[in-house]
């Protein structure tokens, strides 16, 4: 082997040894970087409610956190992607108030993934891919960014050119806490878009992440309460016939059922099939009506459950049908007051654990 030869092995041993040093640094620096933006606390703001509340489950109460079932689909505004909206958050067009949009990741619920921009990217490019970041298994992403004016926005312009990107990724939710798997993915995403756009990205050490994701599961776990009474009709009815009595009463289309709105538009409850189809399936008829009170999804209410026996019962008047509890019987006498007495303390422990009902974040995680 000549010299020449043996140089050149050594020049390449010694690139190879300066690219893991290199490595081993950067690792080191994004990690100091990552405690800084998300310092610790001595209180998770999450394990507030305190062990009293995995006792507070109305006594007809089903359903658990763990659970694999869809959670119900609320009418709520949440950040999305698209260059031609003129709502609030696209108010920050050129010409318009430099602003920025309210909408930001929540850090009870959400761990961020950041991708910095070695030149600022426009958002004409970056709209392309934006489908593509909408989940990771079955995690909801919110994509959130920053403009080389370093104005904060909650959806990509096409106007606009960006030099960061945050990928903010659900920490848990009925299909239980994120997993390696799909923390994996949404690095995955956040990996692509860094390579499509010569970018770097940033974030926490998986295990703390996933450590999260399980503490915060086991709250709600410990919250997830639902109330259902159901409708048996006494002769089974043509579903649009079903359909028309209940928005007559006052009922709004919620996705394949109907919901009884709050003031605020979050449902109270809603109405589905017994059999889990759509309301209207094919126009196939109804023998028995679901009705179900989400109660970390409902807006906190003194008589949330007395409300939906009141509504169940007119509309059970309409249809000719009994309302019945989840054991099949007629409702006994004051058990409306005493499971409202019971939910009041649901209600009061979801709030104290952070999760207000009804609100965003508990729409998240209870979704």
């Amino acid at each position: 082997m000549s010299d020449l030869q043996i140089g050149l092995i050594a020049l390449g041993v010694l690139f190879i040894l300066l690219v893991l040093g290199f490595n081993w640094w950067q690792d080191r620096r994004v990690r100091r970087r990552m405690q800084a933006h998300f310092p610790g606390t001595e209180q998770d703001p999450l394990l507030g409610a305190g062990d009293s509340r995995a006792g507070s489950a109305a006594a007809s109460a089903a359903g658990q956190h763990a659970a694999s079932h869809a959670g119900p689909q609320h009418a709520r505004r949440e950040p999305g992607f698209g260059g031609a909206s003129t709502s609030a958050a696209s108010s920050s067009a050129p010409g318009s108030a430099e602003i920025d949009d309210p909408q930001e990741p929540d850090p009870a619920c959400e761990v961020v993934i950041e991708v910095h921009f070695a030149e600022p990217a426009r958002g004409a490019d970056l709209l392309p891919y934006m489908q593509g970041l909408r989940s990771a298994g079955r995690k909801p992403l919110r994509v959130f960014a920053e403009t080389d004016g370093h104005l904060h926005r909650a959806r990509v312009h096409v106007q606009e050119s960006y030099v960061s990107m945050q990928l903010a990724v659900l920490l848990a939710n009925r299909s239980g806490p994120l997993t390696a798997i799909e923390w994996s993915q949404a690095w995955a995403r956040a990996q692509d878009l860094a390579e499509r756009f010569e970018g770097s990205i940033e974030g926490p050490d998986q295990q703390a992440v996933l450590e999260q994701a399980a503490r915060l599961d086991d709250t709600c776990a410990a919250l997830d309460t639902q109330v259902g009474l159901t409708l048996v009709m006494g002769v089974r009815q043509p579903a649009l016939d079903v359909v028309a009595a209940a928005r007559e009463q006052g009922f709004t289309p919620d996705g394949a059922r109907l919901a009884w709105p709050s003031d605020s538009g979050v449902a109270r409850f809603t109405l589905s099939r017994a059999d889990g189809a759509p309301l209207e399936a094919d126009g196939a008829p109804i023998d028995r009506l679901y009705l179900l009170l989400d109660v970390p999804c409902s807006p906190a209410d003194a008589q949330a459950f007395g409300r939906m026996v009141d509504v169940g019962r007119e509309l059970a008047a309409r249809l000719g049908a009994e309302l019945v509890d989840d054991q099949g019987k007629p409702l006994a006498e004051g058990a409306e007051q005493v499971i409202d007495e019971r939910l009041q303390v649901l209600f009061q422990q979801l709030e104290q654990a952070g999760l207000p009902a009804g609100g965003e974040r508990a729409l998240r995680v209870f979704s």
